[in-house]
């Protein structure tokens, strides 16, 4: 076997991230499996969450998860629960990329990391434009795509998360009746990790007290994503719509999975909107619509929904405080101007949207 190891990372952001020896050392004693030849790593994506590499050595592709340079206080718990839910998924029918090792031991490359599995296709970061031939066009397989959307958090919902090692991954019980409280706590968070000096958040009041007012019980519990759309997963290559794998799973946790297809469906328009209406991502004009969707996921799930709008209302409220540490970030210089005003204005039309939709709400 070759001691010699071929590392190609971006100089500029990727450039003391990985010990590549050491890393070298580290795969040939826990995944044999990758193979034993030269290793080449390279920075693929990164942001304040984590970096993340592509592996290469003569047995193929692996992708490698790390904390970022300069790492949050709970990055390596964040993504050891990453590491953890993947491993949980290994042997179900739920398509995520497989969990092949988990290093805790600093002396390899400095902090924690994980590798998975490569998986081959296509991403959508941006929605609909990034889409590829022929799901750049409305049609049967655009649609597919997005029934192939639901049928992933659909297997998710399924899976008994105690039978696959994931009791106490989360905290299922009053799942709901927390949600509110804990949104609210994270906006006071950026006050010492932003310098947030709050701001007019028109809706944000109406709709903390309207999901309080409107609780609903959970009526099974099960793992979420936390963070799911087109730019959290991979499609399949190829001209058929077919999700490979759901990746980024930094928020996931167990609780009330129906908060997974709010999280989704509030991007899609109702049988009963309007021609052209507008969406935070993108235009969901040529899509399903978000009943038939609905539907989809209530056949494979066996899941009632007829409180589908709480599970709207909480997702975007969800988000809208998620969106604002960016508005944040941008306002002390952390980030451009104009990416702060982008996503302060979608913050705006997000809690503007949860309130109409609650006001207009008929809860059973």
């Amino acid at each position: 076997m070759t001691t010699k190891v071929g590392v190609s990372i971006d100089g500029e952001t990727g450039e003391g991230l990985v010990d590549g020896p050491r890393v070298q050392a580290w795969l040939d004693a826990n995944i044999p499996q990758f193979g034993d030849g030269p290793l080449s790593v390279q920075k693929i994506a990164g942001g304040a969450t984590n970096a993340v590499f592509l592996l290469e050595r003569n047995a193929g592709k692996a992708v490698l998860r790390r904390p970022p340079r300069v790492p949050r206080p709970d990055s390596e718990k964040v993504l050891g629960r990453e590491a953890r839910v993947l491993r949980a998924l290994n042997d179900t029918d739920v398509p995520a990329p497989r969990l092949l090792g988990h290093c805790q031991d600093h002396a390899v490359t400095g902090v924690d990391f994980y590798v998975m599995s490569h998986v081959d296709g296509w991403v959508a970061i941006s929605g609909e434009e990034d889409f590829p031939p022929p799901f750049d066009q409305p049609g049967p397989e655009r649609d597919r795509l997005a029934f192939e959307l639901i049928d992933g958090i659909a297997r998710l919902a399924n899976v008994d998360y105690q039978a696959v090692g994931l009791e106490g991954y989360g905290k299922p019980d009053n799942f709901l009746e927390r949600q509110v409280d804990r949104w609210l706590h994270q906006l006071e968070i950026y006050r010492t990790t932003e310098s947030y000096q709050g701001r007019e958040l028109p809706g944000l009041a109406y709709v903390s007290d309207w999901l309080r007012g409107n609780l609903i019980e959970t009526p099974r519990a099960g793992i979420i994503h936390g963070d799911y759309g087109f730019a959290n997963v991979i499609f399949a290559n190829g001209d058929k719509a077919r999700l490979a794998a759901m990746i980024d799973w930094e928020l996931s946790t167990v609780g009330d999975p129906l908060l997974d297809l709010g999280w989704i469906l509030y991007t899609f328009r109702s049988k009963d909107d309007p021609p052209g209406v507008e969406d935070a991502y993108f235009n969901a004009e040529h899509f399903p619509t978000r009943e038939a969707l609905a539907e989809y996921y209530a056949e494979k799930t066996g899941l009632p929904l007829h409180n589908l709008t709480y599970y709207l209302v909480l997702a975007q409220f969800k988000l809208a405080v998620l969106l604002e540490r960016k508005w944040a970030e941008s306002a002390i210089g952390r980030r451009p101007k104009e990416y702060g005003e982008m996503f302060g204005d979608l913050v705006l039309k997000l809690l503007s949207n949860a309130e109409k939709q609650a006001r207009a709400a008929r809860l059973k």
